[in-house]
């Protein structure tokens, strides 16, 4: 069973999810709805695969495929729409792949499943000369492993999964540490020092603070 996210004008509605694509609603996975908005690129972080909803606004759809290129996102993407979109479609959205909404729930879920298969064979997430395997708990820089514990690992990884954004302390200790942690944001800080440190003085740019914002992972800034 994967975590599904249906991208979708329809939920901005106040539609809920299993009633803007029925067919969803049939397979065993567990859905939630958003908009087609930014937003969508913040909750995708948590979820195995996006569904974008193209069947009304094919042009909304596109833009959301392109947003989610150019934020690094590996979340596979697949995009629902009619018969009749089949032409527009083009390599350059980035998808991973396309159904027709006119398609029952087995092919659905062999869709999801072999997209959701394949992103997780591969586990490779790499950016700024980093090189993550989300299967071995490893990190290569330039070639050289990093010695990171658990929490090292993971709040790096999220940072590389959203190249150029920028994330609050508070946004970061709910999506890296959890929302049942009772640390205070200072546990952020702490960790971004020491990752800093084991990035060395070429590579401790790559995670850059914002004033009063918090950090963001910039794969282009690393001194050569």
């Amino acid at each position: 069973m994967g975590q599904l996210l249906l991208v979708s004008n329809e939920v901005a509605g106040g539609i809920p999810a299993e009633r803007s694509l029925p067919v969803l609603a049939l397979l065993a996975h567990e859905i939630q709805g958003v908009a087609a908005d930014t937003q969508a690129l913040t909750e995708s972080a948590r979820c195995d695969l996006v569904v974008l909803d193209g069947r009304s606004d094919l042009a909304g759809a596109r833009m959301m495929a392109r947003l989610f290129q150019s934020s690094g996102s590996t979340v596979p993407l697949l995009l629902v729409l009619t018969e009749s979109g089949l032409a527009a479609v083009a390599s350059d959205w980035g998808l991973s792949d396309v159904v027709l909404d006119t398609a029952g729930p087995a092919e659905f879920e062999a869709r999801i499943r072999l997209l959701i298969t394949a992103s997780s064979n591969d586990g490779l997430i790499s950016a700024g000369g980093i090189v993550i395997d989300d299967q071995a708990y490893s990190v290569m820089l330039d070639g050289d492993a990093l010695d990171l514990t658990y929490t090292e690992f993971e709040l790096l990884k999220y940072l590389v999964q959203h190249p150029g954004r920028v994330f609050s302390r508070e946004h970061l200790l709910a999506d890296v540490w959890g929302y049942d942690y009772y640390g205070g944001t200072r546990t952020v800080d702490v960790h971004v020092r020491r990752l800093r440190a084991k990035l060395g003085p070429e590579h401790e740019s790559l995670i850059g603070t914002v004033r009063n914002v918090g950090y963001r992972f910039s794969a282009d800034t690393a001194r050569r």
